[in-house]
């Protein structure tokens, strides 16, 4: 009976072991804001700034089978419902402004369910963007996001806005257009090498390469205040964030 006990309890203890390993959100970032508010959504986790009315950052993982989502975009916009109304941006708000509501984490990697494509049109996942930087540079990014994500299996993604110096206010709702955006993106799949990269734009149009718009994570996490990828390794997070190389990817 002793011996039956100490095989179930290792057998229950290499479970948790594998269970805990499996639920790590390697994407999820670490941040003290004192105005953020935690929003877990079906497929991101988002810290979102009650006081500028738009994400602080979106967390989500995306694997190859996330890109192959057969579920069209809503081009509904709609308040998420766990935030005041008056805490976040309207399509009132953006209404002639010149701006677009562009997604922090794009629909496009949100099509692999029909509420993961609602929850992608929420506001909290909305941020006023130059229309020559939304269907640009930053389009031309996430596409090749999604081509990473189909070469690797599954990369993590963590993106926003930088809220620290705005452009301007639009809106009765003074939604502050962020004047940079940022994305940082991992790759870790032991015991192949992982690796990082990250990327600071300014919220206007460009025909610059890609290339020319990549920063170390650590650089990032100096700009935005934003400790990214923490749960990884002590070691492989000293590395891998310490350069960003874009011919690696």
């Amino acid at each position: 009976m002793k011996r039956f006990l100490l095989l179930s309890f290792a057998v229950l203890s290499y479970v948790i072991s594998i269970y805990g390993q499996s639920v790590i959100r390697y994407e999820t970032p670490k941040s003290h804001f004192l105005d953020e508010k935690s929003l877990t959504k079906s497929a991101t986790i988002i810290s979102f700034s009650l006081k500028n009315k738009q994400a602080y950052w979106v967390a989500y993982s995306l694997t190859k089978g996330n890109t192959e989502g057969g579920f069209k975009r809503s081009n509904k916009f709609t308040p998420d419902p766990e935030i005041p109304k008056s805490s976040q941006g309207s399509n009132a708000d953006y209404s002639k402004s010149g701006y677009d509501k562009g997604h922090i984490a794009p629909a496009a990697d949100m099509g692999w369910s029909s509420k993961t494509m609602t929850e992608s049109f929420y506001f909290s996942n909305m941020s006023p963007q130059n229309p020559s930087f939304n269907r640009g540079i930053w389009k031309k990014l996430e596409e090749l996001v999604r081509d990473w994500a189909v070469k690797y299996g599954k990369i993590y993604i963590t993106t926003g806005p930088i809220l620290d110096s705005f452009i301007e206010y639009i809106g009765k709702g003074k939604i502050g257009v962020p004047a940079y955006f940022y994305k940082a993106i991992l790759y870790y799949n032991p015991p192949k090498a992982p690796k990082a990269i990250a990327f600071i734009f300014k919220n206007d149009g460009s025909s610059l390469p890609l290339s020319h718009f990549v920063v170390s994570v650590d650089s990032l996490e100096k700009r935005t205040n934003i400790d990214f990828f923490y749960q990884l390794p002590d070691d492989v997070e000293a590395k891998i964030e310490a350069k960003s190389i874009f011919g690696d990817w």
